[in-house]
């Protein structure tokens, strides 16, 4: 099976180099990997090394150099527009915060076609009329980085709360063994340091020690 690592634009496609053609969704032109199957039989194995978006008219490269190019599959969308473009630039900010897919136009949103989408619509004063279409949705940074993002915030956040945890412990124990240490030989000591202490448990834990000992 044929692989492709390359994608070619549709102005530098050339036309006697084109060897079969394949519609593709959306969800299938913004994939990195996988099989596929071109309307002429082709079977190709997508392995591209970056993320991308394969666009209507562009050709995916066979390892001869042969290409097979891409149209856009039609999809049912909802085509939405609104009186007021405020409301339409509204809608879309909603869109947006959810991770929802919106491609944007001069005059319209293209959405998907779903239930929970349609009642955003609504709710936000627009209308909203089936369509079949290519569709074409905005790829913006974080979507783009969403996975990759994702995946180190998980790790990060782990590590911080690890590293946390052993802080505050270590810190409890620091300041429990101070606080013992000077109650028993210097009195004014603790006193002092009871009043300048972090604020963060540990005060609790010296008035709880002060009380049982008194």
């Amino acid at each position: 099976m044929p692989r492709v690592t390359t994608i070619v634009r549709k102005p530098a496609v050339k036309a006697d180099r084109v060897v079969d053609t394949i519609t593709l969704d959306h969800e299938a032109r913004n994939r990195r990997q996988g099989t596929l199957r071109a309307e002429g039989g082709t079977e190709i194995l997508l392995d591209l090394d970056m993320e991308t978006t394969i666009n209507d008219g562009d050709a995916l490269r066979l390892e001869d150099g042969q290409l097979v190019q891409v149209k856009a599959a039609a999809e049912p969308l909802l085509e939405v527009r609104a009186e007021n473009p405020l409301r339409l630039t509204r809608l879309a900010w909603h869109l947006g915060s959810q991770h929802g897919l919106v491609e944007v136009t001069a005059d319209a949103l293209y959405v998907e076609n779903n239930p929970a989408v349609a009642e955003l619509v609504r709710g936000q004063g627009c209308t909203a009329t089936p369509v079949e279409r290519p569709f074409k949705p905005e790829r913006s940074a974080h979507i783009c980085d969403h996975d990759h993002g994702h995946h180190h915030h998980h790790g990060h956040g782990h590590s911080h709360a690890e590293s946390h945890s052993h802080a505050h412990s270590h810190a409890h124990g620091h300041e429990h063994h101070d606080h013992e240490h000077d109650h028993d030989h210097h009195h004014h000591d603790h006193a002092h340091h009871h009043e300048h202490g972090p604020g963060c448990g540990c005060g609790h834990h010296h008035h709880h020690g002060h009380k049982h000992d008194h």
